[in-house]
């Protein structure tokens, strides 16, 4: 038996590659080969092998302000940009949230940036004041960068921080954030952001307070294959952390770089994409993340075709049809879906469409 076809066996067995196993994996296994026990594993994974599930919520940016000013992201701008600079005002987010429950969501994604001005205060008073008005909205909102900058500005810890989004109404921690967990990749595209060592801090310390979350990995820049291996051991390590009984990390989302009109882009950074790339990478990350269920085919960044192929690689989920998306689509994402489209793109890959609620329940 060749050392690829013994590391697939321990795939299989659900252990925990080690990382060289891992680096073995990703360099050497034939990618036809690699999607089928990506595939075989889906398939007990998870509950309903013929099932893909699918999600219905809206993605509203609390702020465009953002000091971090990530060269991947050119949808931000400077706390000093008077002319271009935003708060989402209340009657704002009521108009958002009746359009998004009149097509069937039943939650709110907020995301912002490191407004230099908005702490915690800020947020507990709009979290509160949604749930009262929507109390039966679920809210997925910020991500561990966020979490980190609030603390930071409000003079008091992430664990803290955490508690009080908690008892103000926050139901679930997006993976946001997370780009490529390795610090030298994020000083090289996020220098002001918060580092890799935090964002695994605040998600740790949500699992510990029995906030699920997810995580995510942005790819195609300037990391290295072997970085992109790295962050999912990462992922799965930190899962292992999680307390018993806890839900942890939900899912896990990969999702190509999109360059147009960002500092990535004019400093000569090219996305290097490939189908065959993003498949391999969806297959490592199902044998990678024995203990994550659920493994999202990111199509805003690659497509409807190679995300139906991505759901027989090891993908179960399709995730959401993004009613409103700003910030990917700033940057070039030009694929949409409504409700009718993403259940045709699910049964022309062989699969039974179930709506889902963040938690992967069924609705």
């Amino acid at each position: 038996m060749s050392s690829i076809d013994a590391i697939l066996e321990k795939a299989l067995e659900r252990q925990p590659l080690t990382r060289e196993e891992a680096y073995d994996l990703y360099d050497n296994a034939p990618l036809q080969v690699l999607c089928g026990v990506a595939d075989t594993l889906r398939r007990s994974a998870v509950k309903d092998a013929s099932v893909v599930t699918w999600q219905i919520d809206r993605n509203v940016n609390i702020t465009n302000v953002c000091k971090s000013g990530c060269k991947f992201c050119n949808f931000h701008c400077k706390p000093h940009e008077d002319d271009k600079a935003y708060i989402t005002t209340m009657a704002e987010y009521r108009q958002k949230i009746d359009e998004a429950l009149a097509l069937g969501a039943d939650q709110l994604l907020l995301q912002g940036g490191l407004h230099p001005r908005l702490g915690i205060e800020f947020y507990e008073k709009l979290f509160s004041q949604l749930k009262r008005e929507y109390p039966a909205l679920r809210l997925n909102a910020l991500g561990a960068p966020e979490v980190s900058h609030i603390a930071t500005i409000s003079g008091i810890t992430t664990l803290e921080t955490l508690q009080r989004l908690k008892a103000a109404g926050l139901d679930t921690l997006p993976g946001a954030g997370a780009e490529i967990l390795s610090e030298d990749v994020r000083k090289r595209i996020s220098p002001a952001k918060p580092t890799a060592k935090e964002w695994v801090l605040v998600m740790h310390e949500a699992h510990k307070l029995g906030i699920p979350t997810t995580a995510t990995m942005m790819y195609g820049h300037v990391e290295s294959p072997h970085q992109r291996v790295d962050h999912l051991i990462t992922i799965r390590d930190l899962q292992a952390r999680k307390p018993e009984g806890a839900r942890g990390f939900t899912a896990f989302i990969p999702w190509v770089f999109c360059p147009t009109g960002t500092r990535l882009e004019a400093e000569g950074i090219a996305p290097r994409f490939s189908a065959t790339e993003y498949l391999r990478i969806i297959a490592m990350s199902r044998i990678v993340l024995n203990n994550i269920q659920n493994i999202q085919a990111s199509w805003l960044t690659v497509g409807k075709e190679v995300a139906e192929i991505a759901l027989h690689s090891g993908a179960n989920d399709m995730g959401s049809i993004m009613i409103e998306e700003n910030v990917v689509s700033s940057a070039g994402a030009t694929t949409r879906f409504d409700r009718e489209a993403i259940e045709a793109t699910i049964r022309r890959a062989g699969f039974t469409p179930r709506l889902r609620d963040q938690l992967y329940n069924y609705r």
